[in-house]
C-alpha cells in the first residue's frame, strides 16, 4: 500500500484519450480527430447550459464513441480488404444512406485478383453478409463493455450504448429515436461529424452538414445551436493544443486511478485492442504477466517491475493503425506492407507520450521491437541504447508470440520456441540473461484443469477458441473432425449460453474467461509481435 501511495496517479482522462490517439489511427483520421470532436462536444454542451453530470457524460461519450469499432476488423479486411479504409468513409456518405451502402459494395473483395474478388462477392452475397449483421450495433455494445470496466457512470454507458442511434430512429440497433436518444450520444455524434466537415470546409462545410442531416442523423434543436454559435463552438481550433485543452477540460472533480486501479484499466484496454485481431487474443496481458515474472527473476527493483508489466500491456496499442489486411495476412508481406509494421511500435509511443504519467510505458514499449545487433525495429537501435526493460519485454514478446498461432503457421511448442530464442541469443539479437529469465518465468507445466464456465462442454470450450480465432464453421469442422452442420450447432449452442451475438463478442468472453491455452501457460508459471 505504501509504494501504491508513493506512485503518481493518473487520471482516467489521460488514459482514454491516449486510446483515443489509435481510434483516429483505425479510422484513417489525423491524430486529435477525437481529442478535437470532444472539445468539439464540450462547447456545444456550454452553449446548451448543460450542468457538470450532463458535461461529464458528453465528455467521455465523445472520447469513447467509436472505441469498439476495431473488435471486429477481421471480418472488415476478410470481406472488404481493408479494414482502415472501409471505416474512413464513414464521414463520406450519410449513415444508412443507399449511397453508403453502394461505397461499401465496391469494396468487397478489394485488394484481390478480379476473379478472386468475384468469388468473394458471391461468398459474401450468399453467407458472408450474416457476419456483418448488427455489426455496428455491436460495436456500441462492445464500448459499454469497456465503460464499465473503466467505471465509468451509468450515463456515460448509456449514452455510448446509443452512440449510433439517429434522431429519425433509423440508426443502429433502431431501438431509439427523437429525445428518447441520450443527451450525450446526440451530442458526440453531430460533434465528430462535425469535426471532420470542420477540418475539410471550415465553419461553412460544418453548418452546411449540420443543416443537410437536422431532423435525421442528427437532433435538429442541437444542429440548429451548432450554426447560431459556430463561432463559438469552432473558434481556434486549428490552434489550440487539443491533448492540453481536452485534459484541461475534464468535467468535475478530475477522475485518478491508484496504482491498482491503473492495472485493472490497462488490462481492460489491452483485452479490448487485442480484438483486432483472432490472432492476438490475450496477447498483450500474457506478455505482461510474463515480462513482469522475467524482471522480477532479473532482480529489477519492484517500481521497475511495475512499469515494465504496464508497457507490456501497452506495447501493441499501436496495432491499432494498421490494417488487419496485414495482420491477418496468410501469404508473405510486400515491403511497403513491412514497413507499416515496422511503423506500430512508434506509434505506441506517440499515443502515450503526451502524458507524463504514461508515457514512461511508451519509451519501453517502443524498443520492445528492436534487436541487440540493430536489426530490429522502429529506429534500428544497437545493443547500447536498448533499455533493460526493453530487452525483457521484447524478450516476452517474442516467446508469447511464438506460443500463439498466425495466419501464417501453427502456434510453436514450448520447446520449439525455447529453441528459437537461443538461437536469437546465438545470433547476438536477443539478451541472453533476459532470455534464461523469460523461459525459466514461462515454465513447461501440465494444462490446468478448468471448470466448467456458463455451463460450456469441454468440446464447446474448443469450438469456442477456434471460433475466437476467426475460423468458419467449415474451418472448426476440418480441424475437430466433425461436420459442419455439428460445428454450427456448436457455435449457435455456445452463444446463447454466453450471451454474445457475434465472433467478437465471444472473442472478449473468452478472453475474460481465460480459457485461451496461451493463457493457462503463462498463469501456470503465476504471470497474468508486425507479425511474430
Amino acid at each position: 500500500m505504501a509504494s501504491e501511495l508513493s506512485e503518481p496517479r493518473v487520471r482516467l482522462a489521460e488514459l482514454v484519450a491516449a486510446l483515443s490517439l489509435g481510434v483516429d489511427l483505425g479510422f484513417g483520421q489525423p491524430m486529435e480527430h477525437v481529442l478535437r470532436q470532444c472539445l468539439i462536444a464540450l462547447r456545444l454542451a456550454g452553449c446548451a447550459e448543460l450542468g457538470e453530470p450532463d458535461r461529464a457524460a458528453v465528455y467521455y461519450t465523445a472520447l469513447l464513441v467509436n472505441i469498439g469499432c476495431h473488435a471486429d476488423a477481421h471480418e472488415q479486411a476478410k470481406w472488404f480488404g481493408d479494414d482502415i479504409a472501409l471505416k474512413s468513409g464513414k464521414y463520406v456518405h450519410e449513415f444508412g444512406s443507399v449511397r453508403g451502402a453502394l461505397a461499401s459494395m465496391r469494396l468487397v473483395g478489394a485488394g484481390n485478383p478480379p476473379l478472386h474478388r468475384f468469388r468473394v462477392g458471391l461468398e459474401f452475397a450468399l453467407t458472408g453478409h450474416r457476419e456483418l449483421d448488427g455489426m455496428i450495433a455491436q460495436h456500441a455494445k462492445l464500448a459499454q463493455t469497456l465503460a464499465a470496466q473503466l467505471d465509468l457512470s451509468t450515463q456515460v454507458r448509456e449514452a455510448i450504448g446509443a452512440a449510433y442511434e439517429q434522431w429519425d430512429g433509423r440508426g443502429w440497433p433502431g431501438r431509439l429515436k427523437g429525445g428518447a436518444v441520450p443527451l450525450a450520444a446526440r451530442i458526440a455524434q453531430l460533434s465528430e461529424f462535425a469535426e471532420v466537415a470542420h477540418r475539410v470546409g471550415g465553419i461553412d462545410g460544418a453548418t452546411a452538414l449540420a443543416r443537410r442531416r437536422a431532423g435525421r442523423q442528427f437532433d435538429p434543436a442541437l444542429a440548429a445551436l451548432l450554426c447560431d454559435r459556430a463561432v463559438q463552438v469552432f473558434g481556434g481550433l486549428d490552434t489550440v493544443p487539443a491533448w492540453s485543452a481536452v485534459i484541461g477540460a475534464e468535467p468535475e472533480l478530475a477522475v485518478s486511478l491508484s496504482g491498482t486501479q491503473l492495472d485493472g484499466a490497462l488490462t481492460a484496454i489491452a483485452n479490448f485492442v487485442d480484438l483486432k485481431s483472432p490472432f492476438m487474443l490475450g496477447h498483450s496481458a500474457a506478455v505482461a504477466g510474463l515480462a513482469g515474472e522475467a524482471g522480477g527473476r532479473l532482480g529489477l527493483p519492484p517500481a521497475e517491475v511495475r512499469l515494465l508489466r504496464r508497457a507490456g500491456l501497452v506495447h501493441g496499442f499501436g496495432r491499432l493503425g494498421v490494417s488487419n489486411s496485414i495482420w491477418d495476412r496468410p501469404g508473405p508481406l510486400s515491403a511497403g506492407e513491412w514497413e507499416r509494421v515496422r511503423m506500430y511500435p512508434y506509434l505506441t509511443e506517440r499515443m502515450l507520450h503526451q502524458s507524463a504519467a504514461l508515457a514512461p510505458l511508451g519509451e519501453i514499449a517502443v524498443q520492445h521491437r528492436e534487436r541487440l545487433d540493430g536489426s530490429g525495429y522502429p529506429r534500428g537501435l544497437p545493443g547500447g541504447a536498448i533499455s533493460r526493460p526493453a530487452r525483457v519485454l521484447g524478450v516476452a514478446e517474442a516467446y508469447q508470440s511464438m506460443r500463439e498461432p498466425r495466419p501464417y503457421r501453427p502456434a510453436l511448442t514450448a520447446a520449439e520456441a525455447a529453441g528459437q530464442l537461443r538461437a536469437e541469443v546465438r545470433a547476438g539479437r536477443l539478451d541472453g540473461p533476459a532470455v534464461d529469465a523469460a523461459l525459466e518465468a514461462a515454465g513447461h507445466r501440465l494444462p490446468r484443469r478448468r471448470d466448467s464456465v456458463r455451463g460450456l462442454t469441454a468440446r464447446e470450450v474448443e469450438v469456442l477458441i477456434l471460433l475466437a480465432r476467426g475460423m468458419s464453421n467449415k474451418q472448426i469442422a476440418q480441424r475437430l473432425v466433425i461436420t459442419p452442420k455439428t460445428a454450427g450447432n456448436h457455435v449457435e449452442h455456445i452463444y446463447a449460453k454466453i450471451g454474445a451475438a457475434n465472433r467478437a463478442a465471444a472473442a472478449l468472453f473468452t478472453v475474460q474467461h481465460g480459457l485461451l491455452p496461451e493463457q493457462d501457460a503463462v498463469a501456470d508459471s503465476r504471470s497474468a509481435s508486425g507479425p511474430g
